[in-house]
């Protein structure tokens, strides 16, 4: 019998699933669509959301720009309002050529930065 929990990529999602996805709570999602204008989810009766297939794309494209590659929430907003950025559109990887950079600082010196102060707050 096939797992029924899974959804076709093509369906759309709540907002509990979406953020049991990407394991963050929902008041981040809802705070992300007052950051972000690309985000707007369909909204039925009762304010309930309902994630289409290129939101699904686009809040995965933002977190992890936010907790994979370092960048801020206004670092987003820029890249997302940039043109050729596609909004909606998951991008290919970027190359290590092109690695983002956040106030001219390379995103490995804020990595390790990030590492070090975590380091710091576990001892």
């Amino acid at each position: 019998m096939a797992d029924s929990s899974r959804k076709s990529d093509q369906a759309f999602r709540t907002i509990g699933e979406l953020a049991a996805e990407l394991r963050l709570p929902q008041h981040i999602l809802r705070y992300w669509e007052t950051r972000f204008p690309q985000l707007r989810p369909l909204q039925r009766a009762g304010n309930r959301r309902y994630y289409r297939p290129a939101d699904v794309a686009l809040a995965r494209r933002i977190h992890r720009l936010l907790n994979e590659e370092g960048y801020t929430i206004r670092g987003v907003q820029q890249l997302l309002a940039s043109p050729g950025a596609g909004g909606g559109e998951a991008p290919a990887e970027a190359s290590p050529s092109r690695a983002p950079i956040q106030a001219g600082i390379p995103v490995e010196v804020l990595r390790a930065l990030r590492k070090t102060l975590a380091d710091a707050l576990q001892a």
